[in-house]
């Protein structure tokens, strides 16, 4: 597996960071407006994204097909295409398996549907510990599954990055697909919860 473009970070990474940092310090950015702006990125943009997919798989069944046999296309075809985007593939979530998504050696991860990959995904422990003992990571999360439940860890890289296509929740059969895309969060799409239920939703 290659992971090419990851430690040291680039020179344009080095000379963003050190650019961010005077503009902090000369009182011409405020780190504060730099932090909502990122947490805008990283929670609402990308995801909202990702649940637009996968509602989208949820209420229609051509679209879902479509969406496993190639994510990358399938995901374009709803105008999300760039960077990080690229050699996208859909893992489901079923009754008897449950799906998981890491980067050990990295933070490869679909920012066109996820936005910027979150602290925890790119930590060393969460990378090392989602492969020996996913089921323990995945309860520190509140997700606890039965035991005859099967967890599969998808290990992304440069070459394919996943997404989780979570269980679609019990009582939403009435709600449309733009209802159902506020049962789906960043983390669901990353394995390490479920899809909101209805109740959750308020």
């Amino acid at each position: 597996m290659s992971h090419d473009h990851t430690d040291p970070p680039s020179e344009l990474t080095l000379k963003v960071k050190a650019l961010e940092s005077l503009l902090v310090e000369k009182g011409l950015v405020n780190p504060e407006t730099l932090d909502t702006i990122i947490e805008t990125y990283e929670s609402q943009v990308g995801p909202r994204n990702g649940a637009h997919v996968v509602a989208k798989a949820w209420v229609d069944d051509d679209f879902k097909s479509a969406l496993l046999a190639d994510a990358t296309a399938a995901v374009a075809s709803l105008g999300y295409t760039g960077r990080q985007g690229e050699h996208l593939k859909v893992v489901e979530n079923t009754a008897d398996t449950h799906n998981l998504v890491v980067c050990t050696l990295c933070s490869c991860y679909p920012w066109t549907v996820l936005g910027l990959p979150p602290v925890w995904y790119k930590s060393a422990p969460y990378r090392a510990r989602a492969v020996s003992e996913p089921r323990k990571v995945l309860a520190e999360f509140g997700t606890v599954l039965p035991e005859e439940t099967r967890i599969k860890v998808w290990d992304s890289t440069s070459e394919m990055r996943y997404l989780v296509l979570p269980l679609r929740p019990a009582g939403t059969d009435e709600l449309s697909e733009e209802q159902l895309r506020d049962l789906v969060t960043r983390n669901s799409m990353i394995g390490v919860e479920q899809a909101k239920t209805v109740a959750s939703r308020g």
